[in-house]
């Protein structure tokens, strides 16, 4: 079995292509190490070793939706709930880039409290500071998005979460897959740097559909992919699924690998999921494939409320003493703090 899996890695890293079967095989092998020592020699080769941080700001916890696994539903009345301001969000903004980082990340639920035009007012200001915009305010129309890119926001983050649209439509009420899929293909058309990702362990899914996903990331093609361990919120009706948690972060891992082995330039976070899960998941994640961190630079009474799913690791530190602490402990693995705006490789040469 282990020379199979090495002639099919050995492919992999040759050609960046495996068929559904050959990713469900991998993904089923129990070992990972020899995957995750792939996809980091490849991560190397192709993307280097910095390590590209975004200072993430999640300015609202309100969502419209009422996904069954997110703290965020809209029907979850245990969470105190909160919008920070126009001038709170710059601030924060400019705070981040004081502190060295080159790409602000605006994430919200879906809260529809903020028009148009007065996220068109936050790009703006943001932008004015030099930095890379990315944005992950859920489903937009066409017309929204258009606004957003025009105002000058760079990238958008949308996870399709799965390919399976029966299991997305299930978890996620009232939402249609159809649409989501839409969403992406006009952030593509407005020439975003698109991000989207899977979750990993949700109920009922099966390696095959996880082979699924990894082709429709490679396929569709995004520029970066966001690998995460399914955990849900203990305020929500899935709260007794998270018993697999632990399986779940070692199944994400592989997933990860597997998606820098088939698209090899793009860029890939070592997610903040991996960490709820295991202390350094996130430096696990950056030695087999990961070259992104996304740090919370949010006010720290906010940082607490965004509460997705338990044990969301926080900054302790302010962002400016984390940041420097990151940069030494990159260091140990060979890492640095990369330069610029970090964007995608794959979106730079036009794939």
């Amino acid at each position: 079995m282990e020379s199979e899996i090495k002639k099919l890695l050995a492919k992999a890293k040759k050609e960046h292509i495996l068929t559904q079967g050959e990713l469900t095989q991998i993904l089923a092998y129990p070992s990972g190490s020899l995957l995750y020592a792939a996809a980091d020699e490849i991560r190397r080769q192709f993307v280097g070793d910095e390590v590209h941080l975004r200072g993430l700001i999640e300015f609202s916890n309100y969502c419209k939706q009422n996904c069954l696994y997110c703290g965020l539903r809209r029907e979850n009345k245990k969470i105190a709930r909160y919008r920070m301001e126009v001038d709170e969000i710059l601030a924060a903004a400019a705070r981040a880039k004081e502190a060295g980082y080159e790409t602000i990340v605006l994430q919200s639920g879906e809260d529809d409290s903020y028009s148009t035009e007065k996220i068109v007012a936050i790009i703006k200001g943001i932008k004015a500071l030099g930095v890379a915009l990315t944005l992950s305010l859920g489903e937009k129309s066409y017309d929204e998005y258009e606004a957003y890119r025009q105002a000058g926001a760079n990238r958008y983050l949308l996870r399709i979460e799965t390919t399976d649209k029966k299991l997305y439509e299930d978890l996620d009420p009232c939402m249609s897959w159809a649409n989501r899929l839409k969403c992406l293909e006009d952030l593509k058309v407005l020439g975003y740097e698109v991000g989207s990702g899977v979750l990993v362990g949700l109920p009922s899914q099966t390696l095959e559909s996880l082979a699924r996903d990894i082709l429709f990331l490679k396929n569709f093609p995004v520029h970066m992919a966001g690998i995460g361990p399914f955990i849900a919120n203990p305020d929500t009706p899935l709260a007794a699924y998270n018993k697999e948690g632990k399986n779940n972060l070692e199944l994400a891992l592989k997933v990860m690998t597997l998606t820098r082995l088939l698209m090899p330039s793009i860029n890939i976070p070592a997610t903040t999921a991996m960490e709820a899960l295991s202390p350094g998941g996130r430096f696990r994640a950056l030695q087999a494939g990961a070259n992104v961190i996304m740090p919370n630079v949010s006010d720290e009474n906010y940082r607490r409320l965004y509460k997705l799913y338990p044990g969301k690791p926080l900054p302790l530190e302010d962002i400016k003493t984390y940041r420097a602490n990151l940069e030494i402990k990159l260091k140990k693995i060979g890492r640095s703090i990369g330069l610029g705006h970090g964007a995608s490789k794959a979106f730079l040469s036009g794939n």
